[in-house]
């Protein structure tokens, strides 16, 4: 336990002073981190060697997780242009290698591009856009009220388990009580910036966030189970690799953009 605090104060010092500097400072560390993920995605699959097929995944990740435009470049080509490219790619070497490289497993390095690549992505676009600072602090301590909400009063009260063949420790006490431990924050930042943030608005977000932040969870605990593994890397003595920690703002990110929550 000691261990898991030192490294989460450490880490979140690191992550929160970058996220305040934004720009290329917080998009490196982001981009950073999107490549640790994506190495612990290669290795939970098996790839522990730098294949033509990882590496075409790898570079398509890279276009996809950063925003070009924003850093006053741009590319020819969309990032749904990009995730048909890399399809092709991939199918491509299945023929070259006559199925040596089956469809199997360019599928499965495909589904971890886009999977990490969006997730991360949308991180850095909450960043810069206008407001980026604000909104981002807003999703960043929904999801951590959530998660310590959800592990707090499952602790306390649980007694029905949420969904056990998936994640044996979570309940629905904790599962509602994630959820309203997030709306509260976010009626937090209602109170401290209402000309951004209305109290209708942050009880919506605050939801969302928590709902899907769980669903994010449950789904790389689901993979991790299929897998027979306990954590996907040891990138965070105590909590972890990226995966592990980032499994909800993966989700939570591209969704909310996507609702059009995150907007003045």
């Amino acid at each position: 336990m000691k261990q898991r605090i030192v490294t989460g104060v450490i880490a979140g010092i690191v992550f929160i002073t970058l996220l305040v500097l934004g720009g290329y400072w917080y998009a490196g560390l982001i981009v950073l981190l999107s490549i640790i993920g994506y190495r612990e995605y290669m290795q939970m699959n098996g790839y522990t060697k730098y294949k033509l097929t990882v590496v075409v995944g790898l570079i398509s990740l890279l276009f996809l997780t950063v925003p070009w435009e924003a850093f006053g470049g741009s590319l020819p080509v969309s990032s749904t242009a990009i995730i048909w490219l890399t399809m092709f790619v991939l199918l491509f070497i299945t023929v070259a290698s006559k199925n040596t490289i089956t469809i199997d497993q360019v599928s499965v390095i495909l589904l971890g591009v886009i999977y990490i690549g969006f997730g991360f992505n949308y991180m850095i676009s909450s960043r810069l856009m206008e407001h980026g600072l604000f909104w981002s602090i807003v999703v960043f301590v929904c999801i951590w009220a959530s998660d310590s909400g959800a592990y707090f009063v499952g602790s306390k009260l649980g007694k029905h388990l949420l969904w056990p063949q998936i994640s044996p420790k979570k309940s629905i006490e904790g599962a509602v009580g994630g959820v309203v431990i997030s709306m509260i924050a976010a009626l937090g930042f209602a109170l401290y910036a209402p000309d951004l943030l209305g109290f209708g608005k942050a009880l919506v977000l605050g939801f969302v966030i928590a709902v899907v932040g769980q669903v994010g969870d449950l789904i790389q605990s689901a993979y991790k189970r299929v897998k027979g593994i306990k954590d996907t890397g040891t990138l965070l003595p105590g909590h972890g690799g990226v995966l592990d920690r980032m499994d909800s703002w993966l989700i939570v990110f591209p969704f909310i953009h996507w609702l059009g929550i995150l907007t003045h």
